[in-house]
């Protein structure tokens, strides 16, 4: 990719696109502008790939934060924003609708059990990031956090999960 070989576009789009297009439809939320940033996604990737640094992290999560603030981006355009409004009331009964089922789905799988043995703190951050859907900034923007303390929290959190659950990390 760092030559800019087309063969590798294509194999990184053959390999992750759905993905990508999974998280950017999550923040989206339409099938059509979701596919035309994936397409800016990938036009990014292709013009920006000698940012990728192999030891800051995996190529997989590289993609996936450029997809993601690709996304953020999109939704913050006025084109976005206008028809947002016209969905909001939809989406906060969809959003009343889902929560109740999302929690119950969270308590079967045990999710609150494990969480709760983190610090008060972490948890907070892991809860409302994973499971309530806040993107970071929009965390300590409106918890008044410090979104270098909320990285950190998260961090710490992710740290501790990994010992509880058993993961190594390579």
């Amino acid at each position: 990719m760092h030559a800019k070989d087309r063969t590798a576009l294509e194999y990184l789009y053959d390999h992750y696109s759905a993905a990508l297009y999974g998280a950017i439809f999550r923040i989206i939320k339409k099938e059509a502008v979701a596919e035309e940033v994936l397409q800016d996604v990938f036009l990014k990737i292709w013009d920006k790939f000698d940012h990728y640094d192999a030891s800051k992290g995996k190529l997989f999560t590289w993609l996936l934060n450029v997809a993601r603030n690709q996304a953020i981006d999109k939704t913050r355009s006025r084109e976005i924003s206008k028809d947002r409004k016209t969905d909001d009331i939809q989406n906060v009964v969809s959003k009343i609708d889902n929560e109740e089922y999302i929690e119950q789905r969270v308590d079967s799988i045990g999710v609150k059990d494990i969480l709760k043995d983190l610090p008060r703190e972490q948890h907070f951050i892991v809860e409302h990031l994973y499971l309530k859907g806040y993107t970071q900034s929009e965390l300590a923007d409106e918890f008044d956090i410090p979104l270098g303390t909320v990285k950190t929290r998260l961090r710490l959190a992710m740290q501790q999960l990994r010992i509880t659950l058993g993961v190594t990390t390579t």
